[in-house]
Formats: structure tokens, C-alpha cells, sequence
């Protein structure tokens, strides 16, 4: 099953980004889980979030994936929004 990662950094958090982002991509590529992903950006080309696409299991899953992601565990994200997400285009 396909969820949707929603991922909003918390304000002035870059440094923690940059910092765990080496280990977010290493996660993200070894885990198998993920169809596509890459960060969201503000209007002058910053990071400022994650949007990822991932295929797993169930609802569980998904969260369990988010919760051990290097980006999560270092406090990253203001907020974490996951749903279920069906590929119609593309």
C-alpha cells in the first residue's frame, strides 16, 4: 500500500537537517520502501520539509517507517502527516 510523508521542518532547523541528511538518505535508499521523495522547499529555494512516497504494508508500517527515519529521531519535523495515497498519473 502507497502512503504520502507530509514532513514540515520545525522553524530555524536547518542545521539539523544538514546534519542527519547523509543518514536520511541512506535510510531512505536502504529501506526499499520508498517509491520517490525529495525535500520541499520555501519560496527562495530552501529546504523546509519532505514530501516521500512510500510502499508498505499497512498503516503501521508506514508510521514505524517515519518514527526510525534519521530525519524523525533527530526532531527534524514540526509535524508529520501520513496518508494513504493512490497512484493514478505518472
Amino acid at each position: 500500500m502507497l502512503f504520502a510523508m507530509i514532513c514540515r521542518d520545525r522553524p530555524g532547523s536547518l542545521d539539523v537537517r544538514l546534519a542527519n541528511r547523509d543518514a536520511h538518505l541512506a535510510y531512505a535508499h536502504d529501506s526499499g520502501a520508498v517509491v520517490f521523495g525529495g525535500p520541499m522547499l520555501d519560496e527562495a529555494g530552501g529546504m523546509v520539509g519532505s514530501l516521500v512516497v512510500i510502499e508498505v504494508e499497512d498503516r503501521a508500517a508506514a508510521e514505524a517507517f517515519a518514527a526510525a527515519d534519521p530525519y524523525g529521531r533527530a526532531g527534524l519535523f514540526e509535524s508529520v502527516e501520513i496518508v494513504a495515497w493512490k497512484r493514478v498519473i505518472g
